[in-house]
């Protein structure tokens, strides 16, 4: 079958809600942010536009809110270039995120899920034509878990590669584990799903390991200014060294990197290019305020530019 979808995002999307402060308050202070913006964010979403920027035919089968940040967010998709024919329209208002970005550009998010809970199993088989039609698809963990399991099952019927983001952070059903193709978690969550520290390479080698024993094919831990650690359960080790520039807001870089692995997934690099090239992608992200606004238009070459 030809394939008219390179990414298929199944997952959410919410408004961002950004405040820039230069510490975050303690119990009961009160402390002023000196700036403010809104933009378009969700895991889901981030990931969607980041391969679609890049390139890639994206598809996003997602819920938004029957309100005004709904509307835009169905808008926003429209001109990224994503295809909308799995964004459905719920009957609660769009989820958002409150965001407080320090000024060393580290970030602390919270979710309001809204309308993302309403995408349920049952729609994926109402969308069982788009899922066909994916070269690879990416899941995250901010819609319900049953839905996600709906979609592993149905990709692994349909031979799709599965890119899994366990994120937020909670524990995976072992069942749930051994079915992801492509898992990719950050330090934190590699912590929350091994109950394993990650303060050194070693250690999260360790922790990387401790999943491959659940029968996970291959995991990529991304890890911020420290770049990227691949292992198979073959037993290959492959460690991206991080990018050297100047971190304004990390805020969705996480999603920058999944995005972007899956387009170069999706177009047949090799997986050492794959992730060397979605970690000169997440690096570009960080130089730059907000989440998808962040996200640059390039082509592949101007990342492997970046690499060197």
């Amino acid at each position: 079958m030809v394939k008219d979808i390179d990414v298929l995002v199944i997952g959410s999307n919410v408004m961002d809600l950004i405040s820039y402060v230069e510490r975050l308050p303690h119990k009961g202070e009160t402390v002023e942010a000196p700036s403010f913006e809104m933009g378009f964010g969700g895991k889901g979403a981030n990931q969607a536009v980041a391969a679609s920027r890049l390139g890639a035919r994206v598809a996003m089968l997602t819920c938004v809110g029957n309100d005004g940040f709904g509307v835009k967010t169905r808008a926003n998709f429209v001109a990224n270039h994503i295809d909308i024919s799995g964004v459905l329209t719920g009957n609660q208002g769009n989820g958002v995120a409150p965001i407080f970005v320090e000024s060393n550009g580290d970030n602390r998010i919270l979710i309001v899920q809204g309308a993302n809970t309403e995408l349920t199993p049952e729609v994926l088989l109402d969308k069982i034509d788009l899922i066909k039609q994916a070269k690879v698809i990416v899941l995250q963990q901010e819609i319900p878990m049953p839905t996600n399991i709906k979609a592993i099952h149905l990709a692994k019927k349909y031979n799709i590669p599965i890119i899994y983001n366990p994120a937020p952070a909670h524990k995976l059903p072992l069942d749930v584990l051994q079915m992801v193709d492509y898992l990719i978690p950050n330090e934190s969550e590699l912590t929350a799903i091994t109950n394993m520290p990650v303060s050194t390479v070693q250690e999260t080698k360790s922790a990387a390991r401790r999943l491959l024993s659940f029968g996970v094919a291959n995991v990529i831990v991304t890890m911020g200014e420290r770049g990227a650690l691949w292992m198979t359960a073959g037993q290959k080790e492959t460690l991206v060294d991080g990018q050297n520039v100047n971190a304004i807001d990390t805020t969705g870089a996480g999603d920058a990197f999944v995005g972007a692995f899956a387009h170069y997934f999706a177009q047949g690099e090799s997986l050492d290019a794959a992730i060397a090239q979605a970690n000169a992608y997440a690096a570009l992200s960080v130089m730059a305020r907000g989440t998808q606004k962040s996200y640059p238009n390039i082509c592949s070459h101007v990342t492997k530019e970046v690499q060197a």
